[in-house]
C-alpha cells in the first residue's frame, strides 16, 4: 500500500496487534485488541477480522466504523460513523452518524459531535417516522435491538430478492458534506448508484459553508463568497471542504467606509442579536460605531433592527412571502475605496475625474429618479432580485419581444401563453396573468419562490413584470411544445426511449418540488398540458410556482383552485384538505396517457386499444383507466401500450412505468409511493409489485356505490401523508381514512360520475383545439 509519503504495510506485531507501518517501520496505526492475534481476514461482508490462533475473534473493523455502513454491520450506542474531512483527505471529518444518546431511539447526524440537524425520528417497531422508505419492500432487513435502552443496536441485512437473483452491493455513507448517502452498485454502468439521501437539501447541513459562506443547493458547488469576500482556505474550498468559510478581502476588520450588502430574506445559525427599533440608517450607523457588528437585519414595514454579532452560518435562502419581511445586510468593504497608499499625483488625477464624474452623475440621477422610485424594495439597480440573478421586464419591453402579443402558444389555468424574441435572439415564452386582485407584495412573493427553484426537469425561469396592473412572467422556450400534442391519433409519435425518459424526468422535476424545496411546492395541476418539451425531448413541468406552498410542519392544505378534472384525486373531489399525494394522483393518471399515447376520455370508435367490451364504456365514450387498470394488474400490458409503437419498446420498462401509474392512482392517499419513491421504481432501483385496482376507477365503470372517503364531524386530527410521504397532522375538524362508510362523495355516485367524465372530457379536448 502506497501514500504520498512513501511505502506503508500491513504487518500483526510481535504483540498479536495488526498494524500499519510506514517505510521508517514506524507504527501509524494499530488495532486496540488485548487477545494476540495470529490471523487477519477480510469477509466478503467488508468485515476485516482479527482472529487467535484457537481461531476466535479478537477484534473487527465492524466495531470501528470510518465513514462507511455496511449490511451486518450494527450501530450500537457509543459508536458512531465520521466523515472524511474532504474528498481528499481522509482525517475526520465534522459530521458523525450516531444512535441518539438520550433516549436510544433514534438515529441523528450531528456536526462536531454537538449539534443534531437531521433525525430519523422515533422507532415504531419496523420504521423510523421520518424515514417512510423503510416500509417499501425492498432488498433490506432492518433490526433495531433494545430500542429506549442503553444497550440498543440498530442494523439492517439483505434479504433474498424474489427473482432469485443475488442482490446488488450497497453501503450508506456519511459524505464530507454532511449528508447520509445511500449507494447500490450498477454493473451496467459499472459504478456506485447513488439513490436516497439526508438531508436531501444539502444546504440544511449545519456549517457546510462556513461563516459567511452561501449556500445554494442548486449549484454543482453549492457554496459561495459574497462581494468583499474570499474563502478562508482557498486549498480546502477548491477540494469540496467549505467549512472554513468566508472572509473579508481587505486587512481593516473595522473601517468607517464599510457598506452594507443586500443579501435577502435569508436563514441563518451562530449570529447573537441586538434588537432595537429603528429606521435602517440609524441601523447602519449603529453597525458600523461597533468593530464587532458583522451585519444587521432590517424590517421596513415595522423599523424593528437586529444588529448582529459573532458568526453567520447557515445562510441560505428562504421563500419570500408574507410572514417573514426581514432583509438581512452584510457589512463588506467598500469596493472601490481609495487605498492609504496612492501617489498625490493618482489621487489628484482621481479628483479632477472625480469632479467631472458629480456633474454627469447629477444629470444622470435627474433622468433616472423617477424610475428609481418606481423600483420596490428587494430589487437591485441592474434589475435583478438578490441573489436570484431574475430580470425585470418593463411592460413595453415584454410588448415589443412579443409583437404586441400576437403569437399564442397556449392557454393554462392562470393565463394565455405567448411567443417571444429577446434582444439577444433567445427564444422566451410569455405568460400573461388572468389573476384578478393579485397585489404586487403577493405577486412578487411568488416570484421570488419560482426564482429559487432550478432543476433540469423544471421550466426555468428568466425574469418578470410586475408593473400597474400587468403581471407577467418569461420562461424558457420549449421547442417541442406540451406532452398533450403527442396524445392525439392525429399527433406525431414518440419513441418508447423518449416515453421513458419523459416519465423518469416528469417524475424527477415533481420530486423535487415537493421534497427538494425548502417549503413543499404542490403543484395542484399536474397534467400533459403542463409537461412541455424541450429540443432534445427532455421533460420539464412547468406552472409549478404558483401552486400550493405547505412549511415542513404542516401536513396538508385546503385547496380553494381547482384542478384539471380527470387528474383531481379523489379526497380533493370530495372537498379535503390535500397533501403531495394529490400531485402524485395526478402524474398517474398522465403516465398512463403517456403509456397509451392517447388521451384518458376518447370516442370509441378510434380503434386503438378500445377494447370496449371491457368495460371502460361510458355513454357514447371511452374511458381508458379503468379498463388499463384492470389490463395491467392481470399482467396484460402490452393492450395498453400505444399500438402506434408496432411493438418497438422495452417490456421490462413498459410493465415497471405501468404498475407505477396503477400505485400512483390508488384511493387510499396512504397507499400512494411519494414522488421521490417514484424515481427509484421507475429507474428499477425498488422492486414494483403488483397494486391492487383502485376502487374509485372500477366505479366509474360499473356504476357502484364508492365507498372511499369517510368524514366525520368533531375536533379530531386529520392524518394524512404529509409533504415527504410521512404521516402527519393538523388540525381540523374532520378526519379522514378509507373506510367502507358511507360519505359526500357517495350521496349520489353517478352526479359524481358524469361530472367526473364530463369534466375530463372537456378538459382533454379544449386544451388541444
Amino acid at each position: 500500500m502506497r501514500s504520498l509519503a512513501g511505502t506503508w504495510e500491513f504487518v500483526i506485531t510481535e504483540t498479536g496487534k495488526l498494524a500499519i507501518k510506514d517505510s521508517q517501520n514506524s507504527v501509524i496505526w494499530q488495532s486496540t485488541n488485548t487477545e494476540k492475534a495470529t490471523d487477519v481476514h477480510l469477509l466478503d461482508s467488508g468485515n476485516l477480522v482479527l482472529l487467535s490462533p484457537e481461531g476466535l475473534l479478537v477484534w473487527q473493523s465492524f466495531h470501528h466504523p470510518t465513514d462507511t455502513w455496511l449490511p451486518g454491520m450494527n450501530l450500537t450506542v457509543g459508536e458512531s460513523i465520521t466523515s472524511w474531512k474532504s474528498l481528499f483527505d481522509p482525517s475526520p471529518g465534522f459530521y458523525s452518524l450516531r444512535l441518539n444518546p438520550r433516549e436510544y431511539n433514534a438515529i441523528e447526524l450531528v456536526y462536531n459531535d454537538t449539534i443534531v440537524y437531521w433525525s430519523t425520528g422515533n422507532w415504531t417497531g419496523n420504521a423510523f417516522v421520518n424515514v417512510p422508505e423503510m416500509t417499501i419492500p425492498y432488498i433490506y432487513k432492518f433490526h433495531f435491538s433494545n430500542p429506549y435502552m442503553s444497550t440498543a443496536s440498530f442494523g439492517y441485512t439483505e434479504k433474498p430478492l424474489d427473482s432469485g437473483l443475488r442482490q446488488p452491493l450497497t453501503r450508506f455513507h456519511v459524505d464530507p458534506s454532511g449528508q447520509l448517502k445511500q449507494y447500490t452498485w450498477s454493473q451496467q454502468i459499472d459504478n456506485w448508484n447513488m439513490f436516497w439521501s439526508q438531508p436531501e437539501d444539502n444546504c440544511r447541513v449545519h456549517g457546510l459553508c462556513g461563516d459567511f459562506g452561501f449556500c445554494r443547493s442548486t449549484s454543482l458547488r453549492p457554496c459561495m463568497c459574497f462581494d468583499g469576500f474570499r474563502p478562508a482556505d482557498s486549498v480546502g474550498w477548491n477540494s469540496g471542504d467549505y467549512s472554513g468559510g468566508c472572509t473579508r478581502e481587505s486587512n481593516d476588520l473595522c473601517d468607517q467606509s464599510d457598506w452594507f450588502e443586500e443579501v435577502g430574506v435569508v436563514q441563518y445559525g451562530g449570529a447573537a442579536a441586538e434588537t432595537f427599533t429603528a429606521g435602517r440608517r440609524v441601523c447602519e450607523s449603529s453597525c458600523l460605531a461597533n468593530c464587532s457588528c458583522i451585519g444587521l437585519y432590517h424590517n421596513t414595514r415595522t423599523n424593528v433592527c437586529k444588529n448582529l454579532y459573532g458568526k453567520l452560518l447557515n445562510l441560505r435562502n428562504l421563500s419570500s412571502d408574507s410572514t417573514n419581511e426581514d432583509v438581512l445586510y452584510v457589512r463588506a468593504p467598500r469596493r472601490g475605496t481609495v487605498k492609504k497608499n496612492l501617489s498625490t499625483t493618482m489621487v489628484l488625477v482621481a479628483s479632477i475625474i472625480g469632479s467631472i464624474a458629480v456633474f454627469i452623475s447629477a444629470g444622470v440621477m435627474l433622468l433616472t429618479l423617477g424610475k428609481k422610485r418606481k423600483k420596490k424594495k428587494g430589487v437591485d439597480e441592474d434589475g435583478a432580485f438578490p441573489v436570484l440573478n431574475l430580470k425585470v421586464f418593463s411592460y413595453k419591453e415584454l410588448h415589443t419581444v412579443t409583437k404586441g402579443f400576437s403569437e399564442k402558444l397556449g392557454h393554462g389555468g392562470f393565463g394565455a401563453v405567448f411567443q417571444g424574441e429577446l434582444s439577444d435572439s433567445t427564444l422566451v415564452a410569455v405568460k400573461r396573468l388572468e389573476r384578478p386582485g393579485s397585489g404586487e407584495k403577493e405577486f412578487r412573493a411568488e416570484v421570488c419562490t419560482i426564482g429559487n427553484i432550478q432543476h433540469v426537469n423544471l421550466v426555468r425561469l428568466r425574469g418578470f413584470c410586475s408593473e400597474n396592473s400587468h403581471r407577467l412572467l418569461v420562461y424558457d422556450y420549449m421547442p417541442n411544445g406540451p406532452l398533450s400534442l403527442y396524445l392525439r391519433q392525429d399527433g406525431p409519435n414518440l419513441s418508447w426511449d423518449a416515453r421513458f425518459r419523459i416519465a423518469v424526468g416528469t417524475a424527477r422535476g415533481i420530486a423535487y418540488l415537493h421534497e427538494e424545496c425548502r417549503d413543499c411546492i404542490i403543484h395542484c395541476d399536474i397534467k400533459p398540458e403542463n409537461i412541455l418539451l424541450d429540443s432534445d425531448y427532455i421533460a420539464k413541468v412547468s406552472d409549478f410556482g404558483l401552486a400550493k406552498l405547505i412549511g415542513r410542519d404542516f401536513s396538508r392544505v385546503l385547496a380553494t383552485m381547482r384542478g384539471t378534472w380527470g387528474y383531481v384525486a379523489p379526497e380533493w373531489i370530495s372537498g379535503l384538505a390535500i397533501t403531495a399525494k394529490a400531485d402524485v394522483y395526478s402524474y398517474g393518471m398522465t403516465l398512463l396517457e403517456l403509456i397509451g399515447g392517447r388521451r384518458n376520455v376518447e370516442t370509441p370508435a378510434s380503434g386503438r386499444n378500445a377494447n370496449v367490451g371491457a368495460g371502460g364504456e361510458y355513454g357514447d365514450k371511452w374511458f381508458f383507466p379503468p379498463w388499463a387498470a384492470r389490463q395491467i394488474i392481470e399482467g396484460n400490458v402490452a393492450a395498453v401500450v400505444d399500438d402506434r409503437l408496432g411493438g418497438a419498446y422495452k417490456v421490462e420498462e413498459a410493465e415497471r412505468v405501468a404498475l407505477v401509474a396503477i400505485w400512483c392512482i390508488q384511493d387510499n392517499e396512504e397507499m400512494r409511493p411519494t414522488m421521490g419513491m417514484v424515481v427509484k421504481m421507475l429507474e428499477g432501483v425498488v422492486e414494483v409489485t403488483t397494486p391492487p385496482p383502485p376502487r374509485l376507477i372500477q366505479a366509474l365503470v360499473s356504476g357502484e356505490s364508492y365507498h372511499g372517503v369517510r368524514m366525520e364531524s368533531g375536533n379530531g386530527l386529520s392524518a394524512g401523508g404529509g409533504c415527504s410521504g410521512d404521516i402527519g397532522v393538523s388540525s381540523g375538524g374532520s378526519q379522514s381514512s378509507f373506510g367502507n362508510i358511507s360519505s359526500p362523495v357517495n350521496e349520489n355516485v353517478n352526479v359524481l360520475i358524469d361530472k367526473f367524465v364530463e369534466e375530463t372530457e372537456k378538459a382533454n379536448f379544449s386544451t388541444s383545439e
